[in-house]
């Protein structure tokens, strides 16, 4: 099923191609580079969309643990070690399954 704005948007790009709005745009007759277009799509993707690569949000966690771990009480270190210990692997798999 098409989507209902479909034939709006064809009428006005049949309207655009009229009055000539398509004539003459730069590259016209160019091959396209598209060398890079899945890895600029992403890039656009994630930054329109405030997204974060998992690795990065769990990069930041560590160091936040990182940071706090000498202000501790020894009593707690533990609890933080632990979390530094799960936090360190999920981090790398995320950062494996990013670049693949």
């Amino acid at each position: 099923m098409d989507h209902p704005l479909i034939d709006l948007i064809s009428a006005k790009i049949r309207d655009a191609e009229a009055r000539g709005e398509f004539d003459n745009l730069a590259g016209a007759g160019k091959p396209l580079d598209l060398s890079d277009a899945d890895a600029d799509f992403l890039a656009r993707a994630l930054k329109e969309n405030d997204a974060v690569p998992e690795f990065v949000l769990l990069h930041k966690q560590l160091e936040e643990l990182r940071a706090e771990l000498p202000n501790l009480p020894v009593s707690e270190r533990k609890e933080v070690l632990r979390k530094i210990a799960e936090l360190e692997p999920k981090m790398e798999l995320a950062k494996q399954a990013w670049t693949r």
